[in-house]
């Protein structure tokens, strides 16, 4: 071969080598050495966020009054998404982190009466905090509400005697479908208008009663700096807080004619209860004053949405149904001072006078004395019964009452009032021979049978922490039992 020849030929080894690196270059970029058009990689989480408890079990039967919140808690701290998807029998629901939890979600409900319900959470509703692509699977969950509470009583009168507004309607409604199922917690207020001992009682328990009662004691001096019944601000307060209201008045009268000095006692005024159907006479001027003063409250709170119970001219009969009468054998106000026909007629007086000033937002209210817990020593007090055209509760008032004697109680004034709702209308401690004797805990009256429609603790200072006539010991259990209901347990009855 020639020279020529041999370095045309090297040229051409070289060229074809240099042709194939680049060829294998090529090749090798069109196999994935740029990456430019691969899809990302979906990053792993840095965290799992698994369920680890749910208030409502699966399958669970719940109350639809008092249910009113789903609380789920997770693994970890977490936050709801923006695009979270949450829906209860398909309608759409709004979670949030629960403030005093961040690894908990809280889901607002409100329920029905007898409903099969599914709540969903979809996947991607939760996420961890720290790590947004961390979310908790779905969740489903499966649960149905208590068929609506029929009356123990069938013969409990459906319909209120003389309150037709809505509030009143809902009120009396929701008061017989408890009836014989559980008892409506309830305290004085602290003499008149306010609801301070309500809150010692949340102080105490965590929880408020289901009501407070107001006392029109004051009413004579009203309005005035320190008492002002026309300014509904505290009961209004409490109403739209969810609480029910109650209403009484110790009835004042003056000691005599045109003193300024007022007493509910017989004993201390002249004042003359059947006087007060003589048109003319002092006693029936201040009757029918007091009246107008009490229904232009009633008809503010009326115009408000408010309703309430009425509890006027409580324990008429006092110890006047003593089988053998003696100086002390006497009522203990002056409207049951002139006999149960006097007495009646005060109420029916009352009853009309209210209707016809257009007052019909009150359940009505009235108190036997029964035996005063001793049949053997006095009558029953049934001639001192308005009627039942004018009562819608009876009620009963008991201090230092074991739950043996508050059962004795209900049911004989139950026996004696079938078509009615039977209440404890004041209760706390009291006193036999000289001393104090507690008033049974409410668990231990309702366990033996002694069904209140509610009861009513009343006011004292320095008594524990509530200043009530019942120990710190005895709020705790009612609060805690099971049959007893509380604020947050009511319905909307507005």
């Amino acid at each position: 071969m020639s020279k020529t020849s041999t370095n045309l030929f090297s040229r051409l080894v070289r060229f074809n080598t240099f042709a194939a690196i680049i060829g294998l270059i090529s090749l090798t970029a069109c196999s994935g050495g740029d990456d430019s058009d691969d899809p990302t990689p979906t990053p792993t989480p840095t965290v799992t966020v698994n369920l680890a408890s749910q208030s409502i079990a699966e399958g669970a039967e719940v109350d639809a009054n008092s249910t009113t919140v789903l609380t789920l808690t997770y693994s970890t701290s977490v936050k709801v998404s923006s695009s979270a998807n949450v829906t209860l029998n398909g309608t759409k629901l709004t979670a949030s982190r629960k403030t005093t939890d961040v690894t908990a979600v809280e889901i607002p409900l409100s329920l029905e009466e007898g409903v099969d319900y599914t709540l969903i959470v979809a996947k991607g509703s939760i996420v961890a905090n720290s790590d947004a692509t961390a979310s908790a699977p779905e969740f489903k969950l499966n649960f149905k509400t208590k068929e609506k509470a029929q009356p123990v009583n069938p013969d409990i009168a459906q319909t209120p005697v003389v309150a037709s507004t809505e509030p009143a309607l809902k009120l009396y409604s929701y008061m017989v479908e408890q009836y014989g199922q559980k008892t409506i917690s309830s305290v004085m207020a602290n003499v008149n208008w306010n609801n301070e001992l309500a809150e010692k009682v949340y102080s105490l328990t965590k929880k408020y009663p289901a009501a407070v009662c107001y006392d029109f004691i004051h009413i004579c001096y009203s309005p005035a700096n320190w008492i002002d019944y026309t300014d509904i601000t505290p009961v209004k307060k409490w109403s739209d807080a969810g609480g029910i209201v109650e209403l009484m008045w110790h009835f004042n009268v003056p000691k005599e004619q045109g003193s300024s000095d007022v007493t509910c006692t017989p004993s201390e005024t002249t004042f003359k209860a059947s006087n007060v159907f003589t048109e003319g006479s002092w006693e029936n001027k201040w009757f029918y004053e007091q009246m107008d003063k009490v229904v232009a409250t009633l008809l503010k709170l009326q115009d408000a949405g408010i309703a309430a119970t009425w509890r006027p001219f409580h324990e008429a009969a006092g110890n006047s149904t003593a089988r053998q009468q003696a100086s002390w054998t006497k009522s203990w106000f002056w409207w049951g001072y002139d006999g149960a026909d006097v007495y009646k007629k005060l109420w029916t007086t009352m009853f009309n006078y209210f209707k016809e000033k257009g007052v019909k937002n009150l359940i009505w209210v009235w108190t036997t004395q029964n035996y005063n817990g001793n049949s053997t020593t006095y009558n029953q007090d049934t001639a001192w019964y308005p009627g039942d055209a004018y009562v819608d509760i009876v009620a009963r008032d008991l201090y230092g009452y074991t739950a043996a004697q508050n059962l004795q109680e209900f049911t004989e004034i139950q026996s004696a009032y079938p078509n009615k709702m039977i209440a404890l209308g004041e209760c706390g401690y009291g006193t036999v021979d000289g001393q104090r004797a507690e008033q049974g805990n409410i668990s231990d009256c309702w366990n033996l049978g002694a069904h209140w429609s509610h009861f009513m603790v009343w006011y004292e200072g320095g008594q524990g922490s509530t200043n009530t006539m019942v120990t710190d010991g005895w709020w705790k259990d009612a609060m805690q039992c099971d049959n007893v209901i509380t604020r947050d347990q009511l319905p909307s009855l507005k």
